[in-house]
């Protein structure tokens, strides 16, 4: 499942690192050729979607164990997005529901290297998710220090920051799979 740039590629010849913009233009820096050489080999998406599928599954499966469980309810307490779910069901049912929700969006990006409409849905769960723990961010108390009078993130403010970058990282994920997907239609 790799998408080429080059023009050789794009034609059957041979694989370079000379991407084609696609208005013509081709790679002539040697910067330009590494940027060329990393598209060529489609080196973001696979590391995105591979770290992104491990960071699902891990903690997926550690949210179905009671330490998993009790460790997210100080941040699903306090957020207007999770609290009423947490206050009706309780934090072993949360924590399976999100485990199972993680390890769904894994399976599907997994399955999307050969189905990529199921990548997109597997993104848009990823959506959801992120988005409702970036605003956790905001929502949970303590999740900064203050030295020398200035705010820094602690170790759970970091824990929830990274939420945003992979919030960012489903959106890519949505337009890798997006692309794949557009090329097997039109491939038919």
């Amino acid at each position: 499942m790799i998408e080429t740039t080059s023009a050789g590629a794009r034609d059957g010849g041979a694989r370079g690192s000379q991407a084609n913009t696609g208005n013509g233009l081709q790679a002539k820096s040697v910067l330009t050729k590494v940027a060329a050489f990393i598209a060529d080999r489609n080196i973001p998406f696979l590391v995105c979607s591979i770290g992104m599928i491990v960071m699902l599954l891990w903690p997926g499966k550690f949210k179905r164990t009671a330490p998993g469980a009790e460790g997210i309810v100080p941040l699903e307490s306090h957020s207007p997005l999770t609290s009423l779910q947490l206050k009706a069901l309780g934090p072993y049912v949360v924590g399976d529901m999100i485990g199972a929700t993680e390890w769904t969006a894994a399976i599907l990006l997994i399955i999307g290297y050969f189905k990529p409409k199921a990548g997109i849905v597997g993104g848009m769960i990823l959506l959801i998710m992120f988005f409702t723990t970036s605003t956790m961010l905001i929502t949970t108390p303590d999740d900064t220090v203050v030295v020398n009078g200035i705010h820094y993130m602690n170790n759970l403010g970091l824990f929830l920051f990274k939420d945003i970058i992979s919030f960012g990282v489903a959106f890519y994920l949505i337009s890798s799979y997006g692309r794949k997907a557009i090329l097997a239609e039109n491939q038919r």
